[in-house]
């Protein structure tokens, strides 16, 4: 990874000081705000504000900007609105956070470097950044164990598959139903996807259990899904996490086999309770196979992970047995349909059913083939977590007053071969980041007129990162107050430097363009 640690220097190839043509000095404390010199030809309050960045000073910021369309735009947008209102006062700021400003003046006098193009995250001067929504995933059914559970769209055409197929098995058994089998084939759907949410429950309570937080349950073609944020830390709790849904699903069909005991099987009763327990036995053996993403190959993923020593290892191992698995059933399937293996017979075994058998098989072969290569793809995001840490992908800071001009300020980060600007108060405690999208929309005849503290945005308690974290860690504390910078601090409360979340984006994307470490 091209980055260096230390102080919070910048990396490599991004430090090197250039001497632009600076600003004047900050104005002294208490003094006046400076008016526009009254014959420099330019009067930034009225409309004929330049609607994009300055073309001399900020060169090397388009052109950082550049390699983003959406940074494109958003500098275009704060150039436009900033000409509009003239200069930006402290009410028009928004309460949002800001680009992390890494070309600043220094990379003004610079080539783009591919290291240091910025991938902006598309805030704009006006706008609030739009806060994570909740996962969504279709329609909600409720929160079981502070969970929401989600039914997705593909279910309603399931549900419909499912009545239309039962309802013609009902024809055969209780002809005397007509047209109310289709009512008693969706209430065996609707009570088939309840068995099926239980199974998933049992997944979410098990993670719970451990610690593990869950994101949601979704029901969804051919089954359902807990999607469990995090990784089991040991392999006993990763083999109990995966068997516990299976299990849920064969103690489900005993509960269904005792109460058909005592009602006549040829009856409503009787058909409902004898196919939710095939059903429920069925999703059991399934589940049961040894290969991810199903149950039994998180099963088979433990046992690896226990004998091997290396959670990477367990994950590959039933990743390819997943693979295999999934070849398996699209081959395997319609031939057993058409040997008479699952009770059909040679007639049974042409025509359309033929045609449905290989459409399924192709459908569940997909299924798993797919969830295989996510896993490998998930196990491979772990891997590489613990490479991004805060304190390495840090760029160093100046702290400025909050009556400094922005041409001083840049003018001082130039000289430290800084990338970022901090607002700090008399006593040097940080107020607020100075946004990057600002400087980028304020052009440079304006600068020594404009504050930097009026492009700042605030900082809140989320927005302050120690040094000290890394991999997942630093993760969860980024999604908890999304931002696109951050004031990273040491553990005595002094100012290490400011992190932007596009620097952690595209350490990651480098770290997972490597292979993974191979099995020892």
């Amino acid at each position: 990874m091209d980055v260096s640690g230390g102080s919070g220097q910048p990396r490599s190839g991004d430090d090197e000081p250039a001497e632009r043509h600076p600003g004047p000095a900050a104005p002294a404390p208490g003094s006046p705000r400076p008016g526009p010199a009254p014959d420099d030809g330019h009067r930034p309050e009225t409309s004929d504000a330049p609607a994009g960045p300055d073309p001399d000073a900020d060169t090397a910021v388009a052109a950082e900007a550049g390699t983003d369309a959406q940074a494109g735009t958003d500098a275009e947008a704060d150039a436009e609105a900033d000409g509009e209102r003239g200069r930006p006062g402290p009410a028009e700021q928004p309460r949002t956070g800001g680009r992390s400003h890494a070309a600043l003046e220094t990379d003004a006098a610079h080539d783009s470097h591919p290291d240091r193009a910025l991938a902006h995250s598309g805030t704009r001067l006006g706008p609030p950044p739009r806060r994570p929504r909740e996962p969504g995933g279709g329609l909600l059914m409720g929160r079981p164990f502070g969970v929401p559970v989600y039914v997705a769209p593909s279910w309603f055409l399931v549900a419909a598959l499912i009545t239309w197929v039962f309802g013609g098995q009902l024809d055969r058994v209780l002809p005397e139903l007509g047209a109310a089998r289709y009512l008693v084939s969706l209430f065996f759907a609707v009570a088939f996807y309840a068995s099926v949410l239980v199974h998933e429950l049992a997944h979410t309570v098990a993670a719970l259990r451990f610690g593990l937080p869950v994101r949601r349950i979704q029901l969804q073609f051919f089954g359902g899904v807990s999607e469990i944020e995090k990784e089991a830390e040991t392999p006993g709790r990763e083999f109990v996490l995966a068997f516990v849904g299976p299990l849920l699903s064969l103690i489900l069909a005993g509960v269904f086999y005792l109460a058909l005991q005592p009602v006549e099987p040829a009856s409503v009763p009787g058909v409902l309770l004898a196919g939710l327990m095939i059903s429920n036995l069925i999703v059991a053996a399934f589940n049961l196979l040894p290969g991810l993403p199903l149950d039994g190959g998180r099963m088979l993923r433990a046992v690896v992970w226990k004998i091997s020593g290396r959670a990477m290892t367990g994950t590959v191992a039933a990743a390819w047995v997943g693979r295999a698995l999934a070849v398996s059933v699209l081959i395997g399937l319609p031939l057993l349909t058409q040997s008479g293996a699952l009770g059909t017979t040679a007639e049974d075994s042409v025509g359309m059913d033929t045609v449905t058998d290989a459409l399924l098989a192709a459908i569940l072969a997909a299924i798993i083939w797919t969830g295989a290569g996510n896993s490998l793809r998930m196990a491979r995001l772990r891997e590489h977590l613990p490479e991004l840490r805060a304190r390495t992908l840090t760029r160093r800071a100046v702290p400025v007053e909050t009556d400094t001009s922005l041409s001083e300020a840049l003018r001082r980060a130039n000289a430290a071969g800084a990338r970022a600007l901090v607002v700090v108060d008399g006593h040097g405690s940080p107020l607020s980041l100075v946004r990057e999208s600002a400087i980028v929309g304020v052009p440079e005849h304006r600068r020594p007129w404009v504050f930097a503290s009026e492009l700042a945005q605030d900082l809140t308690d989320g927005m302050r990162v120690s040094a000290e974290l890394a991999g997942e860690d630093l993760l969860d504390v980024l999604r908890a107050t999304p931002a696109t910078e951050y004031l990273v601090v040491e553990e005595t409360g002094e100012i290490y430097g400011v992190l932007s979340a596009a620097d952690v984006e595209r350490a990651f994307v480098k770290a997972m363009a490597r292979p993974p470490a191979t099995s020892s």
